[in-house]
This record gives C-alpha cells, sequence and structure tokens, in this order.
C-alpha cells in the first residue's frame, strides 16, 4: 500500500489580520500527483509554501513521510520540530517556483550542483554525473554552459525542475510552472512535468492549465476562500462537480 507522504491537518495562516488558510486538510500518497486550482488569492501558493516551511502556520499539524515538520501544542500553538530538523525534512521536498530564482552569474550546469555541493557538501565529482543526466533529460544538454540570460522562458523553467531534481528529492512541489511563460512556451514545462508524473514521482502541482490537470494529475484539489471547497478525480471533477463555486470557476 502507497504510504503517506504529505499530510496536513487543520492549516491555519493569517498575514496580519487576513485569514489565507482556513483550516485546510491534505493529505498526498506516494506517486501521487494532485493539481491544486482555483482563483488568485485563494490560498494555493501560500499552502505550498507552508508544506516545505518558506511560510509558518499558525495553527495546525504536518508530516512529510510520517515526520512531524509541525504540530499544535495544547496551548493552540504551532510549534516546529528543532531547526536542523526542519532543514533536513524540508530537503525531501524540490520546489519549482514561478519565476524560475535561477543565478544569473551561474551558468546552467553551476545552478544545478550547486546546492547539492553547499548543501549535501558533495564533491563535483558526485554531483556531476546526475546533472549531466537530468540535462538530458529536460532537453538542455546543449545550454550547459550558457548563463540564463541566454534562456527562453521555458528552457529557465526546466534548468529550475534539473536544478530542484538534482536535491534528490521524495516529492516535488510545483507553484504554477507554467504561469509566467508565453503560451508555446508552456508546452515544453508541462512534457518535463509529465514525463515526472510517469516515472511516480510524487507531486503537488498549483497550476492554471486544466487539461494538464485533467490528463495528468491523479487528484484535483479546488482551492477558495482559503479552504478546500471539493476534489476528486479528474474525470469525475471536471464532468460532474458537486459544489456551486466549483461549477462557476470551471465555468459549467
Amino acid at each position: 500500500m502507497p504510504c503517506t507522504m504529505i499530510n496536513a491537518r487543520d492549516l491555519h495562516k493569517a498575514f496580519a489580520k487576513v485569514e489565507v488558510l482556513k483550516g485546510v486538510f491534505l493529505q498526498v500518497t506516494q506517486g501521487e500527483v494532485v493539481a491544486v486550482i482555483g482563483p488568485s488569492g485563494s490560498g494555493k501558493s501560500t499552502l505550498l509554501r507552508c508544506l516545505n516551511h518558506l511560510e509558518t502556520i499558525d495553527r495546525g499539524t504536518i508530516d512529510i513521510e510520517g515526520e512531524t515538520l509541525v504540530a499544535t501544542d495544547e496551548t493552540g500553538v504551532a510549534r516546529y520540530v528543532k531547526e536542523a530538523d526542519v532543514r533536513r525534512i524540508c530537503r525531501k521536498m524540490g520546489m519549482v517556483f514561478q519565476h524560475f530564482n535561477l543565478f544569473s552569474h551561474l551558468t546552467v550546469m553551476q545552478n544545478i550542483i550547486e546546492a547539492p555541493m553547499i548543501v549535501k557538501k558533495m564533491k563535483k565529482s558526485e554531483i556531476m554525473p546526475r546533472a549531466e543526466a537530468l540535462l538530458h533529460k529536460v532537453g538542455l544538454w546543449a545550454k550547459r554552459d550558457d548563463y540564463p540570460s541566454r534562456l527562453s522562458g521555458g528552457q529557465k523553467q526546466r534548468v529550475a525542475i534539473a536544478r530542484a531534481l538534482a536535491m534528490e528529492p521524495e516529492i516535488m512541489l510545483f507553484d504554477e510552472p507554467t504561469s509566467a511563460l508565453d503560451p508555446e512556451l508552456t508546452g515544453e514545462v508541462l512534457r518535463t512535468i509529465r514525463a515526472l508524473a510517469e516515472e511516480h514521482m510524487t507531486m503537488v502541482v498549483v497550476t492554471h492549465e486544466m487539461s494538464f490537470a485533467r490528463d495528468v494529475a491523479n487528484r484535483v484539489v479546488f482551492m477558495d476562500g482559503g479552504e478546500i471547497i471539493e476534489e476528486g478525480t479528474p474525470s469525475t471533477f471536471f464532468s460532474s462537480p458537486k459544489e456551486d463555486r466549483t461549477r462557476a470557476f470551471l465555468g459549467i
């Protein structure tokens, strides 16, 4: 039976007095691809950032592969584990952002080997074979010595995916990976993510690409107003949504 990779329970998060997450529950099993959709400002990106500690929650519990990252104590305060354990647990997750976040002063290859060398203390000779394989995987071996300024948006995002994979994460989180791209460049990034899905990589993908959610995800989660309104298999979700808000969002 597949193990539970992410188990988030009753997540609450506010910025100032604006409540962005209002008691979110999300469970993701090994090898599952979960697409998170919803209108802008619905809390999708905040949920993703809370899962890997880029944001801290106010209340709730997050377990990653059975290890507790944060839990709420009897006084109602979210308590994170020790900083060293936070870093170790969060290394199980790779994150790909909307705006690539590549180091402009490093070549494509240098961008990929940087984190394993610094964070995991790997030797260059150790990481290079994996980095080379990843560049072949995302179709960018020919660009290995180029700087990001010479790449298209789609190429930059594929480098960002390879960079995240270089850390050998168990889970990949994607925060609207195609929303900063021109439509003709979106396909190449989605093909890369689709290939990861075929390899049974566990993924949570915040996306506006409904066709991707329909074709690649095992489960679709619809968020609105800081809550999960509805979730289900793509075939059921897109053909017969139950909630009025879901139908309105899908234009049904």
